[in-house]
């Protein structure tokens, strides 16, 4: 019995193991007003108090986060104002895992002193990420004030955005609204009381780490979700850097799998069908599942050859939406492809050309088109020349093929079933009289044999 529950366990194929994803560290700079005006009353205290007190609790909150690194800026609080210096600022605690305890004790010996350069902290805090390639860096601006710098605090956020060096800043405003000033630079939480500092501390921490789920759904013609293994690219809208790369795929339970996203990018989505569909500014909710639709109803196009014919494994058709020029795909006969339902214009790459056009794909059905068996021109040249093959039509000649100019004395050439002409001048000929002219018919799967002697 053990003999033969050993054979089995060899005989079993083992399944691969699932790589996981590598763990995502989240790092939160928080840039902490320490200007002059930070001693002013407010309330129960002077701002300052308040501020160190509230911010020291919801630290004391992350102490048992997994993979989270937090990071103390200050501005304002190295030289006194007057004069005002607008390169005040300093980050007092870098980046590391378990220094809560430090953030907290450089937070309780504070001595508020100067002006408030918002603008040169935030650019400052650039240098602030090491560099790591799963981590997201976000920015929380704690300031009682406007910028006072002549900096522009809403273009520094850009261009933090854009080069993908943090996700977009939240910024909490204590007393006075001034979200006309700072709105830009990120998401604005006024707090006019204690309470209210508190709440949208609490707020901005719950965003950053709560985990937020969501699914793609690919619709038909009917709204249901049915179309799947498609290729989705998640982009963030300012950076346009490319997030996530995911083929779609249904659970267990036959419905369109969960993403684990982050809440804090606005993304660009793209399904890679053919043709890719695309929705910019894309944003989804913290903290809830998230259900982002396309209209992805998808049909297939066979492309085959007649009679079996097996010479023709690399021939290629060019498929246009219908009454557009680029090139959507180009496709080999003998496959199938998937295609949203819609209209499509083919060239086939053949010789002559063969046009194809208003092609229709339906959803969930397979639409064939054939192509009539070709037939082999084996040509015969004896002498360098020159000359042309050409097809004819409703007794109209269209050039398909110019001879090269240096004899080869065999070239076999697939052609379409037809009636063809081909016009040849041996080089040593000094009159165009002495221009040969052949007419033959290609027939399907037969091979016609010309000879140019002269």
């Amino acid at each position: 019995m053990l003999l033969l529950l050993f054979l089995l366990c060899r005989l079993t194929p083992a399944q691969e193991p699932v790589p996981s994803a590598p763990a995502i560290t989240t790092r939160i700079l928080f840039v902490f007003d320490a200007s002059q005006s930070m001693y002013g009353r407010w309330q129960s205290d002077m701002k300052l108090h308040i501020a160190q007190r509230i911010l020291g609790r919801v630290l004391d909150s992350l102490k048992h986060v997994n993979n989270l690194e937090l990071a103390l800026r200050l501005y304002g609080h190295q030289k006194p104002f007057p004069p005002q210096d607008c390169d005040d600022t300093r980050l007092e605690v870098p980046f590391a895992p378990n220094n809560i305890a430090e953030i907290k004790n450089r937070l309780s010996t504070i001595n508020p002193k100067g002006t408030t350069p918002i603008a040169y902290a935030l650019s400052e805090a650039r240098h602030d990420f090491p560099a790591c390639d799963h981590c997201r860096n976000i920015i929380v601006l704690i300031t009682d004030g406007i910028e006072e710098c002549d900096g522009d605090p809403c273009e520094v956020s850009r261009m933090l955005q854009q080069q993908g060096i943090t996700l977009k800043p939240f910024v909490i405003g204590i007393g006075t609204d001034f979200s006309e000033s700072l709105d830009c630079v990120g998401n604005f939480y006024p707090a006019s009381s204690e309470n209210d500092f508190n709440n949208a501390l609490k707020v901005v921490i719950r965003q950053v780490l709560n985990a937020t789920s969501a699914q793609v759904n690919l619709l038909d013609l009917s709204s249901r979700p049915t179309e799947t293994n498609v290729n989705m690219t998640f982009q963030d809208h300012v950076s346009q850097k490319i997030l996530y790369n995911y083929v779609h795929t249904f659970n267990s339970k036959g419905l369109p799998d969960t993403l684990a996203l982050d809440p804090l990018v606005t993304y660009d989505i793209t399904i890679h069908t053919l043709p890719p569909v695309r929705r910019d500014s894309v944003t989804i909710v913290a903290g809830r599942h998230n259900i982002i639709a396309f209209d992805a109803a998808q049909g297939v196009l066979s492309l085959q050859v007649g009679g079996n014919w097996r010479t023709l494994k690399n021939l290629q058709a060019i498929v246009r939406k219908h009454g557009f020029t680029e090139t959507l795909n180009v496709q080999n006969f003998g496959a199938t492809q998937q295609y949203l339902t819609g209209i499509y214009d083919l060239e086939v790459l053949t010789l002559p050309r063969l046009y194809i056009d208003s092609v229709v794909v339906r959803q969930s059905h397979t639409t064939l088109i054939e192509i009539p068996q070709p037939g082999i021109l084996a040509l015969r040249r004896y002498t360098d020349g020159y000359g042309s093959l050409l097809v004819e039509r409703n007794n109209e000649l269209e050039l398909i093929y110019t001879l090269p100019q240096s004899k080869d004395q065999t070239e076999n050439l697939l052609l379409l079933p037809g009636d063809y002409r081909i016009v040849y001048r041996s080089k040593w000929a000094d009159k165009s009289l002495y221009t040969i002219e052949e007419r033959f018919k290609i027939i399907s799967g037969k091979t016609t044999e010309i000879k140019l002697t002269r």
